[in-house]
């Protein structure tokens, strides 16, 4: 799986993992973020997701990174929102109010370029990645970030009953990647109505992330 892939998700606008509506898992637990409005929020991999009017209505500033050009400018048309758009290293970035969209390659974004954040939001950017992808995904997101505080959703079932994505990734994967830098709580877990397509029993998982402090690492 590669960027082909999602590029033609949406020149063909097969997008069922955008959700038509803010997400509920983030409604409920992003308060217990504790971020304070005018914090700055980080999306990978975010599409057009609606989360972030949800986040730009509460008065947080928001930063993404998103492969598909067609994503970003419909998000911003959506917002009624027109971008200033400049180039950076090998990433373009969309910006206006409070909005800020990297277009390009997740692993070409770099601290840098990103800036300082307050917090990181992953609803379907983990899942979204086969295993062998995953853990340089982890490391890259907390080396950017620089290990920010984070609220990860994560999808469990029988990964040999369905090929992804969204992929499964289980408690220990998500202690795998993130335990050594992050003390984790599990928020909250829910089963998905219906299971995952219907092709197998699946449940979301809701996971605070809090930074450990230095003489915890």
């Amino acid at each position: 799986m590669n960027g082909a892939f999602w590029h033609a998700k949406w020149q063909r606008n097969e997008i069922g993992f955008h959700e038509r509506q803010p997400n509920a898992f983030l409604i409920r637990h992003f308060p217990a973020m504790h971020l304070a409005a005018g914090s700055r929020i980080f999306l990978p991999l975010c599409g057009k997701s609606l989360d972030i009017h949800w986040l730009l209505a509460r008065g947080y500033k928001v930063c993404g990174i998103e492969l598909s050009d067609i994503a970003v400018r419909q998000l911003f048309a959506e917002l009624d929102l027109v971008p200033r758009i400049t180039a950076t290293g090998r990433l373009r970035r969309f910006e206006a109010k409070g909005l800020c969209i990297f277009v390009g390659d997740f692993f070409d974004l770099s601290r840098q370029e990103l800036g300082h954040v307050d917090g990181v939001y992953d609803r379907a950017a983990l899942i979204a990645l086969p295993a062998p992808v995953r853990q340089r995904y982890a490391t890259h997101l907390i080396s950017i970030t620089d290990a920010a505080p984070q609220l990860l959703i994560c999808l469990d079932y029988d990964q040999a009953c369905r090929a992804g994505p969204p992929f499964s990734v289980n408690e220990a994967e998500v202690r795998r990647h993130y335990e050594d830098r992050f003390e984790l709580t599990c928020l909250e877990r829910q089963d998905v109505p219906g299971g995952l397509k219907g092709a197998c029993p699946a449940m979301e998982i809701v996971w605070k992330l809090e930074p450990r402090n230095e003489t915890a690492r």
